[in-house]
């Protein structure tokens, strides 16, 4: 049996030899169903489900929609991990490219100046050409390469879930920026609305106090509630400045030339948002996807440091010419050739390469616990969501009430104060009541709005594990 016959015997037997732990996903405790899933809201099914990736168009605000259809192309932060992917997308390439043998090739043409033996003890001076092609190959004898192509394919999808996740969060946040900003214009016609409607109570006051029948007292309370309504309504366009400056950060474009037309949000119900089930977030979530893969490619990198303790087999060829005539340099006699096979071991080294593998079981349990972090996390989420949701449900419906009789309140307190019956002390507590009421029930229309877009997160938005796996590939 020859030497070349003897190494692929060797290699063909051993290849599959890798040593390391399997990998297998964490165990969870996944609840049946949500605790706060609403009465009468149903498991979704295929067709139940909101469009695929532009899951803000449930909202049916085509402003909304233009704006959200700007991230992909504008959001920075989306960019990192787009560029992120595409990084460990050329890693993964790298890896592959571990299983196919080297191969090299040199030319050159030296001056060489060498001791003479010649009786009279001059140097001699020679040209010395030489042309060499080597190639080596490295047999995956103990799995390394083959959990170094896996890591790196787990940290490809694991990349790509946080390209969807870190899309969903600027989408989300979007969103909710939005109608915190609709919500604050609502806010501002109501406060543009009661200033209106206190500067016809200081008319009506002073009108009063020219026919002697109201005091000047009167007309101070009506001029300083006029003003503080008034102070209101500016406040409130700073913090809708703020959020149209968030915005534009989101969409990719300067906050100095952006902007968004006043337009107040309208009064109305959140859309209706099929629920899965638990066990399904774990598949819809693109961060818990992520967290999960990078816990396989750290049990992959287990592998890889038991495998150092074993030695490594080189198989190594190389042929060419050398020759001091360039005109012989491709005869047979110039004419030079290796091969033999190379094997190495690391004898001593100080406890470096056990303290490289209890260092890497340590990174595994982290990405497990994250892994079970990120699931836990996601539960909270969810429930937190449809909490907001039925208790705001309940609170706009309560709400409701407490705007119309505050209105009422306001309407008999009016006339009885035209009729001379009451203070005008009584009109300000009423129109202030009235305010509130109206300002709380806009607050909570926006809040709807928003926690909606807070469970469409939450729930995963468009995405799906076979996303993941369709962007690695």
């Amino acid at each position: 049996m020859t030497l070349c016959s003897a190494i692929g015997l060797l290699t063909s037997g051993l290849t599959s030899c890798a040593v390391g732990p399997s990998y297998t996903r964490a165990m969870l405790a996944v609840p049946e169903k949500f605790k706060e899933a609403p009465a009468g809201w149903k498991v979704a099914q295929p067709a139940d489900q909101f469009e695929r990736g532009a899951w803000w168009q449930v909202f049916n605000d085509p402003q909304l929609n233009t704006l959200a259809d700007r991230i992909d192309i504008s959001n920075q932060t989306v960019a990192v991990y787009a560029a992120t992917y595409q990084q460990a997308r050329a890693l993964a390439a790298q890896a592959r490219a571990a299983f196919l043998p080297k191969v090299g090739i040199a030319a050159d043409a030296k001056r060489l100046r060498t001791p003479s033996r010649k009786a009279n003890g001059l140097s001699a001076v020679d040209t010395a050409y030489s042309l060499s092609l080597d190639a080596s190959w490295e047999p995956d004898l103990w799995g390394t390469l083959q959990r170094t192509k896996r890591a790196e394919q787990a940290q490809v999808q694991s990349a790509a879930a946080e390209f969807a996740n870190a899309r969903l969060s600027a989408q989300a946040t979007l969103v909710q920026n939005y109608f915190q900003l609709r919500t604050l214009d609502a806010i501002q016609k109501l406060l543009d609305n009661t200033v209106l409607a206190y500067r016809q109570a200081l008319k009506l006051t002073q009108n009063r106090y020219a026919q002697g029948v109201a005091a000047r007292a009167d007309v101070l309370q009506a001029q300083t509630a006029l003003q503080a309504a008034q102070a209101a309504a500016f406040n409130n366009g700073i913090a809708r400045a703020q959020y149209e400056h968030a915005i534009a950060v989101l969409v990719g474009e300067p906050a100095s030339t952006f902007s968004l037309v006043i337009s107040p949000l309208q009064m109305a119900a959140p859309p209706r948002i099929p629920l899965t089930l638990p066990s399904a977030l774990l598949e819809r979530r693109p961060d818990i996807a992520s967290a999960e893969r990078r816990a396989a490619a750290a049990n992959e990198k287990i592998g890889i440091s038991m495998a150092a303790f074993f030695p490594s087999l080189t198989l190594s060829a190389a042929g060419g010419s050398r020759s001091s005539v360039f005109s012989q340099w491709f005869n047979v006699p110039a004419r030079v050739w290796s091969l033999g096979p190379q094997l190495a071991a690391t004898l001593f080294d100080g406890g470096a390469r056990q303290a490289q593998t209890v260092a890497a079981r340590a990174a595994f349990e982290q990405d497990t616990a994250h892994y079970r972090q990120a699931v836990l996390s996601a539960f909270q989420e969810v429930e937190d969501a449809l909490a907001a949701l039925r208790i705001l449900a309940q609170e706009a419906a309560l709400q409701q009430q407490a705007v119309q009789s505050a209105q009422q309140a306001l309407d008999i307190v009016l006339n009885q104060y035209k009729a001379g019956t009451t203070m005008y002390l009584s009109v300000i507590s009423a129109q202030a009541t009235a305010f509130a009421a109206e300002q709380k029930m806009v607050s909570i229309n926006g809040q709807r709005m928003v926690s909606a877009a807070g469970l469409i997160k939450a729930l995963g938005g468009g995405w799906d594990l076979s996303q993941m796996a369709g962007q690695s590939q």
